[in-house]
This record gives C-alpha cells, sequence and structure tokens, in this order.
C-alpha cells in the first residue's frame, strides 16, 4: 500500500511509486454484471490517528446471471493525491447470482506520508468478473470519509456541587495531524455539552458550545442530579466524531 500524499516532496523510489496512481479510466461493462453494494469499514468512515496503523477492509457485493467469477483489487483514492490499493479480494456466494467480495489494505500514518489535504471524501473503483465473462468496471462505484482521528477532553467543577449552583465544564477538542504525527488545536468547532443522570442509560444534549481558535471549551450549567457530564462532537467528513468520557459529579 502507498498513499500519494505529495508528489513534490516525495524522492527517490517513492518518487516513482508517486507518480504511478492509475490514469483516470471511464466506467465501463459488457452483459448484465452489477455492482449493488459498496461498504467500507462497516459504516463508511475511516479515521486515522498519528502513532497506529489502520486496517481498512472493502466489502463489495456484486450480481450477474451467471455468478460472480471474482474481483480485481479495489481502488481507493481522495483529495491530495490520497491513494492505496487493496489485497485480491476474496469472493463469498450470497446465492447463485450474487457475491461479496472483500479485501482490505494497512494504512500506517507512521510510514504511508499522509498529508492532512487527504482526509475529506474517497471513492472506490471496483472492477468485477462474472463466469460467464461479463464484467463490471464501475469509477466512484462507492464513497467514505477518510477522518483525522479526534481527541475530547471534559472537566466539571466544582465537585461536590450543591443542587441548583453553577458548573463551570471545561475542556478541549484536537485532531490528528499527519504531517507532524501529533495532535493538534481543533478550533472553532461546535461541540454539545451532555449529560447523564446517573441512574440513566443514555445522554441527553444541554446546550452547543463553541471551541475557540486554540480548541478550549468552556461553559456553566446549572447542577440538578448526580451524573455523568461530557462533550460530543459530531465530526465531518475530514475530522471524526468523538465523546469524552464522561466525569462524575456529585450533587448534595
Amino acid at each position: 500500500m502507498r498513499i500519494r500524499a505529495s508528489v513534490a516532496v516525495v524522492t527517490g523510489a517513492l518518487a516513482l511509486s508517486a507518480l504511478a496512481v492509475p490514469a483516470a479510466q471511464a466506467s465501463g461493462s459488457y452483459g448484465d454484471t452489477k455492482v449493488t453494494k459498496v461498504v467500507v469499514d462497516g459504516d463508511n468512515k475511516v479515521q486515522i490517528g498519528t502513532s497506529a496503523a489502520v486496517t481498512v477492509k472493502v466489502s463489495v457485493t456484486a450480481t450477474d446471471n451467471s455468478g460472480i467469477k471474482g474481483a480485481n483489487s479495489f481502488e481507493l483514492y481522495g483529495p491530495g493525491y490520497g491513494y492505496a490499493s487493496t489485497g485480491k479480494p476474496a469472493c463469498t456466494k450470497v446465492n447463485t447470482t450474487t457475491s461479496t467480495c472483500t479485501a482490505s489494505v494497512k494504512i500506517d500514518p507512521r510510514t504511508d506520508y499522509l498529508s492532512n489535504k487527504s482526509a475529506g471524501t474517497w471513492y472506490v473503483d471496483v472492477w468485477v468478473d462474472a463466469n460467464d465473462g461479463d464484467y463490471n468496471w464501475k469509477e466512484k462505484a462507492g464513497a467514505f470519509s477518510f477522518q483525522r482521528a479526534t481527541k475530547l477532553t471534559v472537566n466539571a467543577a466544582p465537585e461536590p456541587v450543591k443542587k441548583g449552583k453553577a458548573l463551570t465544564v471545561t475542556g478541549a477538542l484536537t485532531r490528528a495531524n499527519w504531517e507532524s504525527l501529533k495532535y493538534g488545536a481543533y478550533g472553532s468547532q461546535s461541540v454539545n455539552l451532555q449529560f447523564r443522570k446517573k441512574s440513566a442509560t443514555a445522554y441527553t444534549t444541554l446546550k452547543t458550545v463553541k471551541a475557540d481558535a486554540k480548541g478550549n471549551l468552556k461553559t456553566t450549567t446549572t447542577a440538578t442530579a448526580d451524573g455523568y457530564y461530557r462533550f460530543s462532537y459530531a465530526g465531518n467528513s475530514s475530522s471524526a466524531a468523538v465523546s469524552a468520557a464522561g466525569d462524575f459529579v456529585d450533587v448534595k
């Protein structure tokens, strides 16, 4: 696997690899072979941090009246010269006409020269062959979000607190910088302050808070009952959703 980050900053053998991004081709097919579903990592979201390799799984479902013979390696690509190619897919029959083909590729931020510009919407190109010689070559057969991982912290004070008194809740939102391999401030984002009573199983949103330019969060709320406070960020196509671990507050 090789991520094409930026041809301008890659030298030597890697430069040759960077220039080897497959040329754009028009989608095409022969016969009645169809690609019906493409799923990446189960939810079409891939988040990459700064210190661990991630295995990305691609599942493609296809159909033909003669059945599916196999598939070529799936090609994944996005902005900022982002590119990856899976291994050879393994196809499993769903029924006599339909199969699901799966393959994976490992992406490591420490060795794959990821660019922050590569975060965003990525696409999957698929080539599937049928048993009777039919085929389907489909560009952008699927799409997924290739995201920079995020982190959130939270602290509610004072602890304990009297019922009806004000609580100050602070925290910070950061996200992975693939170029420095560190987490940095992610400012000016909207984050929800949420609360879960001690006896409850789900959080409810109390208010929406805007992080400052350095990703710092600060707000106040009224203490009503024992429970957990947390910040929760919904994410976007380039940055992953994240929720802080709840901070328990004892209300007297």
